[in-house]
């Protein structure tokens, strides 16, 4: 079953939280790929996707943010995208199984559009090969991760939706202004995000990382104002970063993200999981909360 049918049903889905974190807790050293680790240290990336299936994630995000050729460019390996994200997949398939989603992870290419240093061609060409190579590992959904532009988002949902089966989710990062209204840092609203995302195919729209879970509501019903029938996903923050004896702290329990998904789930949210500084702890925390 896809997980568009299981949406269909009114299934409450739960997806998966941080993956730097615990890369970082692994040891990750500055300078270093984490996408590379998908081949030099498969073992490690299989407990981290094993360890959120164990908490009930419903939907894993493969080790593939930074896999695009623009990306992986910085590290010299600009012709590994495809061994790279296929690989990244294989790896979340094999935690998966048959039964749960893997969702192939895209992030911005930071490249800008606007400032004429990169063609949409080649931002095409950058997102479609990477969807390819995720579907050719196992993916069977791509999600488009911390957006803040139209331009490109647009580009990455339709590379996916014309050279993938996979399902389609976009998902913007927005911060709340003193009027308690959201925008990402290019100007984008939620209501914005939604009637261009599905101009461009997407099948799913959310929100994901940003300054912690408590704003999310609002972002939701901003969401909903505009379409009440699209799936809405949502992953947060374990609360604002802070960087504390050189390193960065969230302060959100596990307990307090949870905490808030009744209103999420009033709001209008399908899909809750987390972003930075959330734990599997956090995950099935939030499951708890999900009448599935």
């Amino acid at each position: 079953m896809t997980i568009l049918e299981k949406l269909s049903q009114n299934r409450l889905l739960l997806s998966d939280g941080a993956l730097g974190t615990f890369i970082q807790a692994k040891g990750l050293i500055a300078g270093e790929c984490p996408e590379l680790w998908n081949i030099t240290r498969r073992r490690d990336i299989l407990d981290i996707a094993e360890s959120y299936i164990q908490a009930g994630s419903d939907i894993i995000s493969t080790n593939s943010f930074g896999g695009s050729v623009f990306k992986l460019a910085q590290y010299g390996l600009e012709n590994r995208v495809h061994e790279i994200n296929a690989a990244a997949a294989a790896i979340y398939r094999e935690a998966a199984g048959s039964d749960k989603h893997v969702a192939g992870s895209v992030g911005p290419t930071g490249k800008m559009l606007l400032m004429g240093d990169v063609t949409e061609s080649e931002l095409y060409d950058a997102f479609r090969d990477q969807a390819v190579a995720l579907e050719k590992g196992g993916a069977d959904i791509i999600i488009i991760e911390t957006m803040s532009a139209v331009d490109e988002a647009s580009l990455a949902v339709r590379a996916a939706r014309e050279n993938t089966k996979c399902t389609v989710i976009i998902t913007m990062t927005f911060s709340g202004d003193q009027n308690g209204e959201f925008h990402t840092m290019m100007g984008v609203t939620p209501e914005e995000m939604v009637i261009s995302m599905k101009e461009a195919g997407a099948h799913i729209v959310g929100s994901n990382c940003g300054n912690g879970i408590e704003d999310m509501t609002g972002i939701v019903k901003a969401i909903r104002a505009v379409d009440n029938k699209i799936p809405v996903i949502i992953q947060a923050n374990a609360g604002i970063p802070e960087f504390i004896d050189g390193k960065t702290v969230f302060r959100e329990s596990p307990e307090m993200m949870a905490s808030f998904v009744p209103e999420l789930i009033k709001a209008g949210a399908n899909i809750i999981g987390g972003c930075c500084g959330t734990t599997p702890d956090h995950i099935r925390e939030i499951g708890k909360k999900l009448i599935r």
